[in-house]
């Protein structure tokens, strides 16, 4: 038995072993592929400014795939702060670059894009029904209850975007964030393997953004807003808005529109988008606030 004052190392925990690096890219970078590198770090503070700060001079290749054990100073949207136990979660930023295939101004679905990669490659390799509130928070069900289980934080950097996602995979109860906080473990994930996640995720985003950017960036024709539409769990339900600048607004989610802005049909009978701010789940189908 490893004494309670003992350094730590990789292998502390053998529930959660280091991911071999060498077996990934094995897998994932083929000549065919999307995915052009893969590195894997012991601890990074944010590994989506680390690849945004690479990304800026102009020669980082598409593809590129960065992985933390841990991250120390992980961001979600609005600048909040993501942090777990090393090793408890996929922590991983991707690359992109859309460049001349697809118009600038379609580019925000790529933080949706990868939202609903995440939760098809993670309900196929988990066996978890993950859902997508809006506009990028992977929901999962723990004992009756939606928790939030991952995030997604798109930004532009250098010729391209960087796409960073955090997922939790083998938190226990005693190490969640918060009561709304969730993991794949806790809703009943048949597996936790952290490589044969990242793989299912990685191939999953393969996929959907060479449909997207097949199609010119048009979310309808690449399937990708039906997708999205099919597996948002903010449809259908009385929520709040959360606006920038502090104001707010109440209404039904009645659609995701072409832009991948959340339409909310209000109390005076308008539909109104939006584009950027926090929802609040109101009343719905699982009930109670979210």
């Amino acid at each position: 038995m490893t004494p309670p004052d003992a350094p730590q190392n990789r292998w502390s925990d053998l529930d959660r072993p280091p991911l071999n690096v060498t077996a990934l890219r094995r897998g994932l970078l083929r000549p065919e592929s999307l995915w052009s590198g893969l590195e894997v770090v012991e601890t990074t503070g944010s590994t989506n400014s680390d690849l945004a700060e690479r990304a800026r001079p102009g020669d980082l290749a598409e593809g590129t795939v960065l992985v933390a054990e841990e991250q120390t100073a992980g961001r979600g949207r609005l600048e909040r702060s993501w942090t777990a136990p090393p090793r408890s979660g996929l922590f991983l930023s991707v690359y992109l670059e859309p460049g001349d295939d697809v118009p600038v101004e379609r580019w925000g679905w790529v933080p949706l894009l990868a939202g609903v990669a995440a939760a098809t490659g993670l309900a196929k390799a988990a066996g978890v029904d993950t859902a997508l509130k809006w506009p990028n928070d992977l929901l999962v069900t723990v004992e009756g209850e939606e928790r939030k289980a991952g995030g997604i934080l798109g930004e532009f950097a250098g010729d391209g975007i960087v796409v960073g996602l955090g997922i939790n995979v083998s938190l226990r109860a005693d190490e969640l964030p918060a009561p709304t906080a969730g993991s794949l473990a806790l809703a009943g994930a048949v597996s936790t393997d952290r490589e044969t996640l990242l793989r299912a995720v990685l191939r999953s985003l393969e996929h959907w953004y060479g449909e997207w950017k097949g199609a010119g960036g048009d979310a309808a024709a690449s399937g990708l807003q039906a997708a999205y539409a099919a597996g948002c769990a903010t449809l259908d339900r009385t929520v709040r808005a959360e606006l920038p600048g502090g104001n707010s607004l109440v209404g039904q989610a009645v659609a995701i529109d072409g832009d991948g802005r959340l339409v909310l049909s209000t109390e005076d009978g308008l539909q109104q988008p939006v584009s950027a701010g926090d929802i609040v789940h109101l009343r719905g189908a699982a009930g109670g606030l979210t």
